[in-house]
């Protein structure tokens, strides 16, 4: 794997020890690339180590909520009001107009339980949400859209 920076590469390594450990065999790390895969119900999560000029990285957890959905005004007003209920983290859209779920960490303070309670709260909030927003507006959740390919 090729990594832009020394900080990205230890924190890619001390990722990769934790996620080990926390999730055993239910994490999936990425061939080549700095990226960790975590399902859980039907949300998948990536957990993504970014470098962060030139001497720390960032520690990234996101999440699709629900892709193939029509972005109306009720309901881009709910994912804002959702975001001022979030201490860390909160909704985006992508280039594609999916919904997602990220919540980002620096990876030089980081430690295991803080990588714990980013992936947790990630794909637990992706979880949490999707199917309430497939009924309400509809659209697919991420493991629906997985199964569909």
């Amino acid at each position: 794997m090729r990594f832009e920076t020394k900080a990205q590469e230890a924190t890619h390594t001390k990722v990769a020890t934790w996620m080990k450990e926390l999730f055993g065999e239910a994490y999936q790390a990425v061939p080549d690339q700095p990226v960790f895969i975590v399902p859980h119900g039907s949300s998948i999560t990536q957990v993504v180590v970014l470098p962060w000029g030139s001497d720390d990285a960032v520690i990234r957890g996101m999440a699709w909520v629900v892709q193939g959905v029509e972005l109306t005004e009720d309901l881009l007003l709910h994912l804002l009001r959702m975001n001022s209920n979030f201490r860390f983290g909160g909704f985006g859209l992508d280039s594609d107009d999916d919904i997602f779920f990220t919540y980002s960490i620096v990876g030089s303070t980081a430690d295991k339980e803080e990588l714990r309670a980013l992936t947790l709260a990630v794909a637990g909030t992706a979880d949490g949400e999707d199917d309430k927003i497939v009924a309400k507006w509809g659209g697919m959740t991420a493991i629906d859209k997985l199964k569909s390919l």
